[in-house]
């Protein structure tokens, strides 16, 4: 596409967007920025002269040139600073006023829920108008006799608007396939768990991690130790909560990275500044929703503007997901509690960072050895969408002694069905497996807990003998 608006349509035309109204032209756009798939389907059939908006016009116009010139769409803050850049010298202060307003009512209100509407409407007249256009170059391809242009050209339209890949070729991509084997990181710190033939390093870009358990049971500390974790490889971490403040949590970071106990840091301010001295982290930011507030448009707003910040994640922490608010609603609530789960994969596909998240169990779990996938409270669903899903256990006896299990539950990097003894240490968020103790599978700690339990029968049955 030249760097003209193309041939220029009447607002009122059928051929121009103008026909549906100003709020449905921004959400157009808006689609666009929020759903990379669907602008590649529409770089085909979609021309800025398609908007009646000249602001809009100026807007896909960059968007397009963009994605043309490098195979991929530019981000909220590159396309700022094409904006930018392309009216440095203009004098067109009006287009200039109206693009920055547009860009900020974005900003403050990212999604709306009729946006698939706009998306299925939009495709449907650019393909239309793609037909049209290939009908009258058909006509004039009659009269010039070239009848096979005419075979070509409709095809060209009926193939117009579809998903831009073919797909992989199997036998001529084999190159492909070997470039993307080697997964990028944020490591969990537990090695047992980092282990190659579990987690193969830690859990990688684009997936997300589920750690469930019963309440008390750890998960908040777990996704701490989590951050922590990838703050001493010097990552930048988001850290969502839905429950605890900003501070209570930023406490629990304290905590673990200065190896002081929570109760302790309060009075030990200095040496946790003294720690933060060395330039050996990543940034934190600490970011609080009150519960079932924040949806994953609302997480996208905010990290689009810490983007804007130069502030690029590389490991989302969301405590947690089970207490968000759905965009799309249903009378079921394991319904919602999927739609939550695809969004926030999808986030972690589109963002391409590592996600991790905590899911509750159910309370007849609450007493058990082992929390498998079958337990994660209200929706099945949500074990279908993770790439990761690590329990959690504590039966109310050990939480004194601070004794637990880590089961990994499902694994799509490696094998899982494998279990841990650990130690929780709630005062300083950490988990550690305990020493001396090697990996279990399902079976063998079911039958290592039966036997413990016949034991235990034995021994207070011998004692009730020795006292008759």
């Amino acid at each position: 596409m030249s760097e003209d608006l193309g041939r220029f349509i009447p607002p009122d035309s059928p051929l121009c967007f103008g026909q549906y109204g100003k709020d449905f032209q921004e959400k157009i756009f808006q689609c666009l920025l929020t759903d990379k798939t669907w602008s590649s389907q529409m770089v085909e059939v979609m021309t800025p002269d398609y908007f009646e908006l000249k602001y809009l016009q100026h807007l896909s116009l960059k968007y397009f040139s963009f994605y043309r010139k490098y195979k991929e769409f530019p981000t909220f803050s590159t396309l700022i600073t094409l904006i930018k850049e392309s009216l440095k010298e203009s004098q067109d202060t009006v287009l200039r006023n109206q693009i920055i307003d547009f860009l900020h009512r974005s900003k403050s209100n990212p999604g709306h829920g009729d946006f698939e509407y706009v998306k299925e409407k939009t495709l449907d007249f650019c393909k239309r108008q793609a037909f049209k256009d290939a009908l009258e170059s058909a006509v004039e391809d009659i009269n010039d006799g070239k009848f096979e242009s005419v075979v070509n050209r409709m095809k060209e339209a009926c193939s117009a608007g579809t998903t831009a890949s073919i797909g992989h070729d199997f036998f001529r991509d084999t190159d492909a396939r070997f470039s993307q084997i080697k997964r990028i990181t944020c490591p969990t710190g537990i090695a047992e768990i980092d282990d190659r033939e579990i987690l193969n390093g830690g859990l990688a870009r684009g997936e997300i991690g589920v750690i469930t358990a019963n309440t008390g049971v750890g998960k908040s500390h777990f996704l701490v130790a989590m951050g922590a974790e990838a703050l001493r490889r010097g990552k930048n971490v988001i850290h969502y909560t839905f429950e605890l403040s900003e501070t209570s949590v930023g406490l629990r970071y304290d905590s673990n990275l200065c190896k002081i106990p929570c109760s302790d840091v309060i009075d030990r301010k200095k040496d946790v500044i003294e720690r933060y001295k060395r330039p050996d982290f990543g940034r934190l930011i600490i970011k609080e929703y009150p519960t079932g507030s924040a949806s994953i448009l609302t997480l996208k707003s905010h990290i689009e503007k810490l983007l804007l910040k130069s502030f690029s994640p590389a490991l989302i922490i969301i405590d947690y997901a089970d207490i968000m608010r759905a965009t799309r609603k249903s009378e079921l609530m394991r319904h919602e509690l999927k739609f939550i789960y695809e969004e926030i994969r999808n986030l972690a596909m589109d963002l391409n960072i590592p996600i991790w998240t905590a899911s509750q169990a159910h309370r007849d779990s609450a007493n058990s050895s082992i929390v498998g996938l079958e337990n994660m409270s209200e929706a099945y669903g949500k074990a279908m969408v993770a790439d990761v899903v690590i329990s959690l256990s504590r039966k109310p006896s050990e939480k004194a002694s601070g004794c637990g299990r880590l089961f990994i539950a499902k694994n799509r990097a490696g094998k899982d069905g494998i279990l841990f003894p650990v130690f929780i240490d709630t005062s300083m968020s950490t988990i550690t497996i305990s020493e001396n103790s090697d990996e279990m599978t399902l079976n063998q700690a079911l039958e290592n807990d039966e036997n413990h339990m016949k034991d235990l029968l034995k021994s207070k049955w011998k004692e009730i003998n020795s006292t008759a």
